[in-house]
């Protein structure tokens, strides 16, 4: 057998994408040099490793097998690679985080920027993603570390508390709740709303609407933040965010309130597959994530 740590990222990356164009893309190879690639891998295996269908490729059962060891096999390869770099003068390398789109909003900033500022040789890879997307690729070991709200399952991860928010009610200044302090759940529920395309809260929210035998009208999903507050503004819907990501609207003709309920009050966490296995650079982020003084 033949193939390379590249073959092995590039497989894990196709399966995780949903087709060999997008795979090819995110490890910015050519199409026909990714398609070989994976070629090349089946025949050296001797089994099909790829399904593929109108709507992309899925693995194979031989293909599944393929997955848990490469996966193996690059995390422990980081791992030697981690440990060898502490006997350089200096750390090297980059890192890999995830992170929610309540933690981007205020909570990481500061501290990422503390933190490339104090270690000039290190990197980090960020993605923002939904919560649930987060947990599932620290359980697989795709990222080192993931920031998350508590509102989604934390399960077969490790994780530590690093700070709190709120969820609160965006709505313009002609709304009727534009004057409340504190706005309860069940009073907007019949509203129509302007949604923030993050799974974990839509989530959230939905089994909150459904105890109370609603559902939410979502009018419209938009993936900024920015275009969220400007169709509040112009009274298209309401909008339920966390306070950190308001906060960033800086529209003098929105106004905000915090749902009353307790469940509103979220936790973020900071997760890995273990924090004692991280490696050095990892484990520096993470101390860099918690520290409350950023």
């Amino acid at each position: 057998m033949r193939f390379d740590l590249t073959d092995m990222r590039l497989f894990l990356t196709v399966i995780e994408r949903g087709s060999i164009t997008a795979g090819a893309q995110a490890m910015h190879l050519a199409l026909a040099s990714a398609s070989e690639r994976i070629a090349g891998m089946e025949a050296a295996l001797g089994a099909p490793l790829l399904e593929r269908n109108r709507r992309g490729v899925q693995a194979t059962a031989a293909g599944e097998s393929f997955v848990r060891h490469a996966r193996m096999i690059l995390g422990q390869v980081e791992q030697m690679r981690g440990d060898l770099r502490t006997y350089a003068t200096g750390l090297k390398g980059r890192i890999k985080l995830m992170s929610n789109t309540a933690a981007l909003a205020a909570y990481l900033p500061p501290r990422l920027t503390r933190f490339l500022a104090a270690h000039p040789d290190l990197s980090i890879d960020l993605d923002e993603r939904p919560s649930v997307d987060i947990v599932q690729a620290v359980m697989e070991g795709r990222v080192d570390l993931g920031i998350v709200a508590d509102i989604t399952d934390l399960g077969g991860i490790e994780t530590r508390l690093v700070t709190q928010d709120q969820l609160v009610v965006v709505a313009s200044r002609t709304h009727r709740v534009a004057k409340e302090s504190a706005v309860a759940f069940a009073d907007i529920v019949g509203e129509a709303f302007v949604g923030l395309a993050d799974a974990a809260l839509e989530m959230h929210l939905a089994e909150k609407a459904s105890r109370l035998g609603r559902q939410l009208n979502y009018r419209i999903q938009m993936r900024s933040i920015d275009n969220v507050g400007m169709l509040v503004e112009a009274g298209i819907g309401i909008a339920i965010l966390s306070r950190a990501s308001a906060q960033l609207l800086g529209r003098p003709e929105l106004a905000i309130a915090p749902l009353s309920e307790p469940w509103a009050a979220r936790r973020l966490h900071v997760c890995a597959r273990s924090f004692d296995a991280l490696t050095p650079q990892a484990n520096l982020l993470a101390h860099a994530i918690m520290a409350d003084d950023a």
